[in-house]
């Protein structure tokens, strides 16, 4: 249950970004989320990720978005942490692969991003798949 319940939240994020459905696409995000690991920033909240879509879907900077090497972590009734492999193509013709760790938290009705980390290097090598 819990790999379906990350696999089927992975393709609607994959999805709604592709698909540059902003209202679609932070349903899947807590208003509480934190993003760690951006150059440049301590951490960013759910109003940096809302202005970065708003300024990238209209433009269709996104080609592909892709996430593999998914190892779950740890998981319970309400939270599932894992792992996996980002790698973005834009319409410039730029690729980047990143390993990112994700916080899934179930609220009422769904499981929307609770923390997104982006980990370095010696992190993602670390501990598994990534």
């Amino acid at each position: 249950m819990v790999d379906s319940v990350v696999q089927d939240w992975l393709a609607n994020f994959r999805q709604t970004a592709l698909a540059h459905d902003l209202e679609g696409h932070m349903a899947l995000i807590s208003p509480q989320v934190t993003v760690f690991g951006v150059p440049g920033f301590d951490a960013l909240g759910y109003e940096d990720r809302y202005k970065q879509c708003a300024h990238e879907f209209p433009q269709s900077l996104i080609v592909a978005l892709d996430y593999s090497r998914i190892a779950v972590r740890t998981a319970n009734q309400s939270q599932i942490m894992f792992k996996a492999l980002e790698t973005t193509a834009t319409a410039d013709g730029g690729q980047m692969g990143q390993a990112v760790e994700m916080l899934l938290q179930r609220d009422e009705d769904s499981w929307r991003l609770k923390q997104l980390r982006i980990l370095p290097a010696d992190e993602a090598r670390h501990d598994g798949p990534v």
